[in-house]
């Protein structure tokens, strides 16, 4: 199973937030769009393939740890996603992990929580740093996790934990967006077979 962690600092966490309209004050839930949609969409098909994680700090109640995995019955539509965000955070129960969709579950779980429990279940992490090497060269396994951060990035204080267990990876000399350098992992995905 492959794995995308998108983090967001600043990215609201309560669906009353993001009824406002305003994507950008909702802590730029508009980069957090684009990144699952270069994530889990294809050309008139879904990478079923692929467990989306967002991980999101901002108010009113962080964290908040969303999963999407498309599968049979997932109401997703490109169109849409910002309203398919909305309403598994309004589903949120305090203190467990609810289902709100196939494949789209809600719970309140630090990014660190998330990224270690995946490394214990045998993933291989890779962060995306403009530093790293070069994802070309890189040996990458079926059973991998891609981490990557807002216009802010990660937070630096999990960034030295998460170091130990992960090897930093690039996309390339120039620095992208956040869903550019999705659609650059899954297309480096792809030509390999994985």
């Amino acid at each position: 199973m492959k794995h995308l962690i998108y983090f967001s600092a600043k990215a609201a966490t309560s669906g009353k937030a993001l009824s406002q309209g305003n994507l950008m004050k909702a802590g730029r839930m508009d980069i957090a769009i684009h990144s699952l949609i270069q994530g889990i969409f294809l050309s008139h098909d879904f990478r079923k393939d692929i467990r989306f994680h967002f991980v999101f700090y901002g108010m009113p109640d962080p964290p908040k740890h969303i999963e999407i995995q498309v599968e049979d019955g997932t109401p997703i539509s490109k169109k849409d996603v910002g309203n398919l965000i909305k309403q598994i955070l309004y589903k949120y129960r305090e203190g467990e992990k609810t289902e709100v969709f196939p494949g789209c579950f809600v719970e309140k779980k630090s990014f660190l929580n998330v990224v270690e429990e995946l490394e214990k279940k045998g993933s291989e992490i890779f962060i995306l740093d403009k530093r790293g090497e070069d994802i070309r060269k890189a040996e990458i396994s079926e059973n991998c996790v891609f981490i990557l951060g807002d216009q802010k990035g990660l937070p630096k204080k999990e960034l030295k934990r998460l170091k130990k267990i992960a090897t930093s990876v690039s996309v390339g000399p120039k620095t992208y967006f956040a869903s550019q350098t999705i659609a650059i992992v899954n297309n480096e995905l792809d030509r390999r077979g994985i």
